[in-house]
């Protein structure tokens, strides 16, 4: 695990090695300051997607501000905080757009999700005619 304050030349490392290996999107998970997506972009021209942790007594609302306030030609997607699952989908997205696929996964992903809210729905509609 990296740390964009406490081991800034290995953060930089990784960043430009997994580039150059064919990483194509980089999700950052960060609490506090949330300084990790900004110092990943600041490397790359790769996606960045940031997920604030709640870490502090803040619940989560430090590590947002920091992670979404980035400044103008240093873009960083933000999700919710703790929505690394949201992170993860976004990136298939990303990754989709070129590789058809993924796009198909991700559809049946979107479509599994999407039977599931239904079945749930007819189960409370059943109980509570």
């Amino acid at each position: 695990m990296l740390s964009a304050h406490r081991t800034p030349e290995q953060t930089v490392a990784f960043v430009r090695e997994a580039a150059a290996a064919g990483t194509k999107v980089f999700i950052c998970g960060a609490g506090g300051a949330a300084h990790l997506a900004g110092a990943v972009a600041a490397q790359t021209i790769r996606p960045v997607i940031g997920v604030p942790i709640a870490s502090s007594s803040l619940q989560g609302m430090d590590a947002l501000l920091s992670t979404v306030m980035m400044p103008p030609g240093m873009p960083v997607a933000t999700v919710a905080v703790g929505g690394a699952e949201n992170a993860g989908l976004l990136a298939a997205q990303m990754i989709a757009v070129s590789d058809a696929a993924l796009a198909q996964r991700v559809q049946a992903e979107r479509e599994a999700r999407r039977q599931k809210v239904l079945e749930a729905d007819a189960e409370v509609r059943a109980r509570h005619p």
